[in-house]
This record gives structure tokens, sequence and C-alpha cells, in this order.
């Protein structure tokens, strides 16, 4: 048996509005300002959706899940994650790690860094350790720094057996 290798990476962008709520890593910030977007917007696990796709190369998230079926419509990304990974895995693969950065001016979100591994690592159905989340700003530069998005991307290590 061989083993399969593979490296993917994934990068979403949102728009932020004044009122929506913001969902990163599947986790609730509280914020005056959430992203919009057909499903719940949450920017970090769409990136790891894109990553893991990648990896196995089954194209991207908006193949899987188009923003044009009513039935992703205000859907959870937790939900699409857990797709996503059991889509993966009936391809043996499974997860090396996840290594992710959220790009966002405002509001400071490390304190919710470790639900959202925490949270992350439960739908994967891996060790927290294999998650790993920053956070960074622009320093007031670009459409993040002005408060008018936000960003993340994401790189994944998928191993399979054949």
């Amino acid at each position: 048996m061989q083993t399969r290798i593979r490296i993917g990476q994934g990068i979403d962008v949102h728009q932020l509005r004044k009122g929506l709520p913001l969902f990163i890593g599947g986790v609730k910030i509280d914020s005056p300002f959430g992203a919009k977007g057909h499903s719940d917007a949450d920017v970090l696990l769409h990136a790891i959706i894109d990553a893991l796709f990648g990896a196995a190369g089954m194209r991207d998230i908006g193949f899987h899940f188009p923003d044009t079926d009513p039935q992703y419509k205000g859907i959870r990304s937790t939900l699409l994650l857990k797709e996503c990974v059991q889509t993966i895995r009936r391809e043996h693969w499974e997860i090396g790690n996840i290594d992710a950065t959220v790009i966002l001016q405002s509001p400071k979100i490390s304190r919710y860094i470790p639900a959202m591994e925490q949270k992350i690592a439960s739908i994967l159905n891996v060790h927290e350790s294999q998650i790993n989340i920053k956070a960074t700003t622009t320093e007031k530069m670009g459409f993040a720094g002005r408060g008018e998005g936000i960003q993340a991307e994401a790189i994944v290590l998928l191993i399979g057996n054949e």
C-alpha cells in the first residue's frame, strides 16, 4: 500500500455589513458587523473547505455547494464542512493538519480562537493539535483594514492510502 500526501490551499473573502451575524470557524463573534453571503458567510470554514477539496483534487466549494442553489441559502457552514470531510473520506483521505489565518481589522478575535479550533476539530473528528488558527490585521490598509470585508486563508495536508 502506497501512502499519498497532498497539500491544498483555500482563500475566501466576504463583505462586512452592519447588523448581520459574524460567524468565524463555526463560532458566533460579538460584533456590530457580520459577513454577507449566501450561506452564513463563515470565511474561515469556506477557506478550509476549499483547501480540503483542493488537496483531494475535487474542485472547490462553489462546485459542491453552489450559491445559486436555494438549499444552501442561509445554511450553517459547519454543515458544509461536515459534508466536505465525509466526501473526502469516501476517497480515503485523512487530515494531517490545517493551518489557517483570518484577516480582519476589527473586532479582535484572538479570545475566540481556542473555541474555533475545538469546533473545527470536533466536526472533522481530529485532535485539536491538528488545527492551527491565527488572526492578523492589515494595519488599516485595504478592504480589511477599512472594515469593508474579512478574508481567510487555509492550508491543508491530506494523507491517504491506496
